[in-house]
């Protein structure tokens, strides 16, 4: 899993200046160049980099690994590849020997992240928290290496800080400099409502980091803020500040939202293997090189020359094809993406796939529209028919142009669109 990368990357001028600074050592070696190439790739800002150089430095003279945390909070059952930009990048450095540290947020989900809301998040329940944290780390092992991966929860630490501690820790911190945010200045100026709670979600946050005793914290560019306060918070205790790495937001299938089961734009990473390849070949072209820069883990030569094979003619669903037969083999083993990209291509050829499911009905005959609907692939009888207007219905490979048909007793393959199938067997 580990990333190849070159250790003679481009870097920053900031960083090539690095042994001008105080305390730097001559020159960067080897190690830590490989390991700041690492740091940034596909990275949108690393604070401050000089500092994380210094702190590779400190590592790699001293023996210690350095300590990288990742939070995550439990708001849904499941992880999506979206999640997983930042987690491959925990996985990259957990592959350098640092310690990684996979955050549950079990106390702050019950606050709720305000990150990006024009209104207040409802809070969960500790019954919804305590269910959705059971498959959060089992999914994120299958990215992350769990025999070297450190598992906490922060109600640890926020639990026994109680009414006390929560208002020593507001006093380390600023009402002016909380409304710096950009979701709560919209917000104050709007005259939307904020709740107390909401402004000491970063406080808690920022906790983490003093409580874990951070070296790096990784996140997505909407979390930037509360990184920062995390790192001013622990120079508040006297403890060195940790440096900050946002990722970007990986948009969703749609190619302009922001990856979100609620917006169902998503690819779960425990998703069948046949759906998983088919959603990644379903991205537009644009879109793909985002993702092979945020998920794929070959080096950025390789996929720099593939991008300059498509530009000057190459098909570009060859190149996306193999993009999604490396994230399907990621999750499902090389064989089941074998797989997988059979199906599709079964699928593009007018095929029918091997997986389907069988549903038997009564009533035949039966309309068209209701036979689809309470055949489970279409959510309304009219959702059907609108789809029988456009061409988009099949009965055993014939199209379906008569809304008004009933289908007569037996059993067949029903297709809508490219990808839904069901065995039909239809009793009279």
């Amino acid at each position: 899993m580990t990333l190849p990368v070159s250790a003679s990357a481009v870097l920053s001028p900031a960083v090539n200046d690095v042994s001008a600074q105080p305390g730097a050592s001559p020159a960067l070696s080897e190690r830590v160049r490989e390991a700041l190439a690492v740091s940034l790739r596909g990275c949108e800002e690393l604070l401050p980099e000089t500092e994380w150089v210094r702190k590779l430095q400190r590592s790699e003279a001293n023996g210690q690994p350095l300590r990288i945390k990742l939070g995550l909070d439990p708001t849904a059952p499941d992880i999506h590849i979206g999640h997983t930009v930042v987690l491959n990048k925990l996985r990259q450095l957990q592959d350098l020997g640092h310690t990684v540290i996979f955050l549950i947020g079990d106390f702050t989900s019950m606050i709720g992240d305000p990150s990006g809301r024009n209104a207040t998040r409802p809070p969960l329940t500790r019954e919804q928290i305590t269910a959705n944290a059971q498959t959060y780390y089992a999914q994120a092992s299958l990215v992350l290496d769990p025999a070297r991966t450190e598992i906490r929860y922060n109600s640890e630490w926020s639990d026994p800080l109680g009414a006390r501690g929560l208002i020593e820790l507001a006093a380390k911190y600023t009402l002016a400099r909380l409304l710096e945010r950009d979701d709560f200045t919209k917000r104050f100026k709007a005259g939307s409502p904020i709740s107390i709670h909401e402004l000491l979600y970063p406080l808690m946050q920022g906790y983490d980091s003093v409580a874990l005793k951070s070296d790096l914290e990784l996140g997505g560019t909407d979390q930037k803020f509360n990184l920062l306060v995390g790192r001013a918070l622990q120079q508040e205790y006297g403890q060195e500040p940790q440096c900050v790495l946002t990722m970007p937001l990986l948009e969703g299938l749609d190619g302009v939202e922001k990856m979100s089961k609620s917006k169902n734009n998503y690819i779960g990473i425990t998703e069948p293997a046949n759906s998983m390849f088919a959603k990644v070949l379903s991205i537009n072209d644009v879109q793909m090189w985002k993702w092979f820069t945020l998920l794929s883990f070959r080096p950025e030569a390789e996929i720099a020359a593939l991008k300059r094979e498509v530009e000057a003619g190459r098909n570009p669903k060859d190149a996306k094809v193999q993009l999604a037969h490396e994230i399907t083999a990621r999750f499902h083993g090389p064989a089941a993406a074998a797989a997988a990209e059979e199906d599709f291509q079964r699928r593009a050829a007018g095929g029918v796939p091997d997986d389907i499911s069988e549903v038997s009905l009564a009533g035949g005959p039966l309309a068209i529209g209701a036979l689809l609907k309470q055949a489970g692939l279409v959510p309304s009888t009219s959702e059907g028919l609108r789809l029988v207007e456009q061409g988009g219905v099949r009965i055993d490979g014939g199209v379906v142009s008569d809304k008004a048909l009933k289908v007569a007793p037996g059993t067949f393959v029903v297709q809508v669109g490219k990808r839904k199938f069901a065995r039909v067997v239809l009793a009279g």
